[in-house]
């Protein structure tokens, strides 16, 4: 800062005083910026010229004291480090200086003792700003990101906390209620902050104080992003990453945003509000101006829901919808002014981008199914790799269930009537807020069932179509049971579509062992000629090894299905047969040639059936009984 050194540059300076002190809004650098009242007339005349002389004389010897040009110890010393009163004696100095001032320009515009209290203003604005740039440089330390992270766990630096930083509240009692010497530190430097501010800003010296604010807290913030890992994206650069590359930087921006929102820009609007009390232009200009990395911070995510959409990166981006979404209040909260509004506008815009993006993911999905193409059939009638996949992949949306809530609230799909009747009952959802969501899943497994039903439609064995149905529809329920799907469905759903696995197995069991069942007489019949039980064992043995042979290779992965139809099959089958068998046996002198099975066997036949492998033995009949 130039000292006056010619008597043209005194004249100089006396004219703009003149006009400063003697303007309405005094001491003012911008008619934006709020400063206190001037003195008022009657307050000047209540000066006489030898006061106020007296009073620059008074400050004189304290303010030159800390003359940061002088050869003195003091040129090197901190004023608000050692002795508190005489910071304080400093700040009055100057305050009496500038009601001096006010009162020499009202009196005596020419007055030399003008220019020396001129001078004495500019040694004193000096000192501050040295002082003001010491302090700020020694916060650096408190905020970085690793004491950041560790503070953040615990919420101690929440917007509007009671531990916030620079609480008049909290300062004026932190050192009978607290033992953190840094937090009490930290406290004391705010405190002195807010005071150099207010001084500054009063004498007319607002822009140096706001420069070097600005400057010093820019940096900090913006290293602590940096050292977060949060860079500054183009488009062009994340749409070139590999996917590999880009989940390292969604996992990292998951971990650091939450620290970034609410302990670097949280703890820096507090500090920026407390030192900058006296305007809130200013306050609002600076924390603007220090938060604008929170821009590619909050655009991140807006990028990424750009990248090339496939159905498994669905679940990073709610991720990031849910991390955004979390802290929106506090961005809220934190960028309140105009001047931030762009922020705030960012986190929407990320938020709408991440939405539309998933949506597009569930709607290419469903297309992926309806267009599944695949022609191969499983063998035995087991589970399709398309059940497996689509499935497990629902499944796994169910557990963002509250996500997915805000993202298809309004988007529930058009339910397709030429499905079939028996699969369009909406789900009754537990809970009422994921209806929409209930409503999603259900129709992607609609979808998934009508697309069962056309590859049974490949089985040349129609039985074999209905046990493949069973089969999957109940991999199906199983899932659905055992996971967050049961929550979203309901019992009602589970109930109808278990429903449904017994109707499709019960028709599987009429259609691959209707032969069986009639080839024995009905029950009741009139007892037949040995030559007609002769025949009928002959048809029952051929009926039966015919089955057993085709079904040898068939399978029912779920063990409690298989044994239930099993259990069907021999309730149907063996006591039926027993009865035949011994009423008729005794009229065949050759049974034991001419009766292959006996009711036992059949049950052991039985049991090997749907494990997906041959029957030992089954071409070679067992021991007659």
């Amino acid at each position: 800062m130039a000292r006056p050194e010619t008597p043209r540059s005194i004249a100089a300076k006396r004219g703009v005083l003149a006009h400063l002190f003697s303007s309405p809004k005094t001491l003012s650098l911008s008619s934006s910026f709020s400063t206190p009242s001037t003195p008022s007339s009657s307050t000047h005349s209540m000066f006489s010229e030898s006061e106020m002389e007296e009073t620059i004389k008074n400050v004189e010897s304290i303010i030159t004291k800390w003359d940061p040009n002088s050869s003195s110890i003091t040129r090197i010393s901190s004023l608000f480090h050692g002795n508190r009163e005489e910071a304080d004696d400093f700040l009055k100095s100057v305050k009496d200086l500038r009601r001096a001032m006010h009162a020499l320009v009202s009196e005596n515009s020419t007055s030399d003792k003008l220019s020396l209290a001129q001078n004495l203003m500019q040694i004193a604005m000096e000192r501050l700003e040295k002082e003001f740039h010491r302090i700020l440089s020694a916060t650096r330390d408190q905020i970085d990101p690793e004491s950041v992270s560790s503070r953040s766990s615990d919420g101690s630096s929440n917007l509007g906390d009671e531990n916030g930083l620079g609480s008049e509240e909290e300062f004026k009692t932190a050192g009978e209620s607290s033992n953190d010497v840094e937090r009490i530190t930290a406290l004391a430097m705010s405190s002195d902050l807010k005071s150099i501010a207010d001084c500054m800003i009063r004498s007319g010296y607002s822009s140096e104080c706001i420069k070097i604010y600005k400057n010093i807290r820019k940096s900090i913030v913006d290293e602590g992003l940096y050292l977060l890992g949060i860079e500054e994206w183009r488009p062009s650069q994340i749409l070139k990453m590999n996917w590999e590359a880009l989940e390292h930087l969604i996992k990292n921006w998951l971990r650091a945003v939450k620290i970034a929102a609410k302990t670097l820009f949280c703890g820096e609007k507090v500090l920026c509000d407390h030192v900058f009390s006296a305007s809130q232009t200013i306050r609002e200009s600076c924390f603007s101006e220090i938060t604008k990395g929170g821009l590619y911070l909050f655009r991140f995510p807006e990028l990424v829901a750009k990248f090339k959409k496939l159905p498994e990166r669905i679940f990073s981006l709610m991720e990031l919808y849910e991390a955004l979404s979390d802290i929106q209040p506090d961005v809220e909260l934190i960028f309140d002014s105009e001047s931030t509004s762009e922020i705030k506008l960012q986190v929407v815009s990320s938020l709408n981008g991440l939405s539309e993006s998933i949506r597009a993911i569930l709607s290419d999905f469903e297309s992926t199914i309806q267009k599944d193409s695949s022609k191969t059939l499983i063998v035995g009638g087991g589970i399709h790799p398309l059940t497996r996949k689509v499935t497990s992949y629902i499944s796994s949306l169910a557990d963002y269930s509250r996500i997915l809530s805000d993202i298809v609230a309004d988007s529930s799909p058009t339910r397709n009537t030429a499905y079939p009747g028996a699969y369009l009952e909406s789900p009754t959802s537990v809970a009422g807020s994921t209806q929409a969501v209930s409503d999603h899943l259900d129709w992607l497994i609609l979808v998934l069932l009508c697309k069962l039903d056309r590859k049974a439609e490949g089985y040349k064995d129609m039985s074999l179509s209905y046990l493949f149905l069973a089969n999957n529809l109940q991999f199906i329920l199983e899932k659905v049971c055992t996971t967050r799907l049961y929550v979203l469905l309901g019992e009602d759903w589970v109930f109808n579509h278990a429903k449904k696995v017994i109707q499709y197995a019960s028709t599987f069991e009429t259609m691959a062992w209707g032969n069986v069942f009639s080839s024995l007489p009905e029950k009741n019949s009139p007892q037949l000629s040995p030559e007609a039980a002769r025949e009928c064992f002959q048809r029952f043995d051929a009926a039966f090894e015919e089955a057993c042979k085709k079904q040898a290779s068939w399978v029912v992965p779920d063990k409690k299905l298989r044994d239930e139809l099993k259990v069907s099959i021999a309730k149907e089958l063996i006591p039926a047969y027993r009865e035949f068998y011994d009423t008729h046996k005794v009229m065949l002198k050759d049974y034991e040639v001419s009766v292959r099975f006996g009711p036992d066997d059949l049950r052991n036949y039985l049991s090997d059936l749907f494990h997906g492998t041959a029957i030992s033995g089954s071409a070679s009949p067992p021991t007659p009984r």
